[in-house]
């Protein structure tokens, strides 16, 4: 364990250092949430759509923005560029487990991040007025969710990743992963919107977890009993995804070739 801490000090103190990188990213994040705000507040003005009201979705949005911003901080660049260089090789010589390594790396900025969501919606609260907090159950239930959300967002990002294994670039990985992980998980519109097919779907994968599941038990669109079984939903995924991720792993280890061998 006591590599895998110093891994999370190391994180945190590399976020400070390259701290105008991270104010970047949180700024695109929140040009994001400030345009959504802007349009939803436009379309739901004169009634509700769908079961969201303007304060429901102002406060949808809310959740998704900080959704979006956990873990974000140095993840997928170093570790794409370290595989694509070659020197994943070092770390495989490191007594520790790469996949765990990779989420200690994450855990250690998770601090900077809950700050940085603090002051933003906070900001934003004051601004535009509070939000209606569920019951304590409701309330307990969405933590929980929210917590999940960091190992499955880990996950899904740590996947997509090791695609470098076998590509040349990154980029095109990381914005079509972007894209399916916007619309399917409920972070650019409510899943509700989407033809029913498709939400059906989305609420099933992994992807609802990172934001639409949440989202909804903090705004009460679900009883507790519905709100536990979306909770147990992003569990099970957490389990394969994380199983999975190991199998993933092992393939990727025969294209890695160093000194020509």
């Amino acid at each position: 364990m006591r590599g895998y801490r110093a891994l999370t000090r190391a994180t945190a103190r590399a976020a400070l250092t390259y701290r105008f990188n991270l104010l970047l990213g949180l700024g695109a994040v929140l040009v994001q949430l400030v345009a959504l705000l802007a349009v939803w507040r436009v379309i739901l003005a004169e009634s509700p759509v769908n079961g969201f009201t303007w304060p429901q979705m102002r406060a949808y949005l809310l959740v998704a923005f900080a959704a979006g911003t956990v873990v974000s901080v140095l993840g997928d660049f170093r570790m794409a560029f370290r595989i694509l260089d070659g020197d994943v090789a070092l770390d495989l010589v490191k007594p520790v487990d790469y996949q765990k390594a990779r989420l200690a790396e994450t855990i250690g900025g998770l601090w900077i991040e809950v700050i940085l969501i603090a002051v933003v919606v906070g900001a934003a609260l004051a601004i535009g007025g509070g939000v209606d907090i569920p019951a304590r159950p409701a309330l307990a239930l969405f933590v929980v969710s929210m917590l999940l959300l960091v190992p499955l967002k880990f996950l899904i990002v740590y996947v997509s990743t090791l695609a470098c294994f076998w590509t040349q670039n990154y980029i095109g990985v990381q914005w079509a992963r972007l894209a399916v992980v916007n619309l399917l998980s409920g972070a650019l519109i409510p899943l509700v919107y989407l033809p029913g097919w498709l939400a059906a779907v989305a609420q099933w994968s992994p992807f609802a977890g990172l934001t639409s599941t949440p989202a909804l038990i903090f705004l009460g669109h679900v009883d507790l009993r519905h709100g536990l079984t979306l909770v147990a939903v992003q569990l099970g995924w957490v389990l394969v995804l994380w199983f999975g991720a190991r199998m993933v792993w092992r393939v990727a280890l025969r294209r890695l070739t160093v000194n020509g061998g």
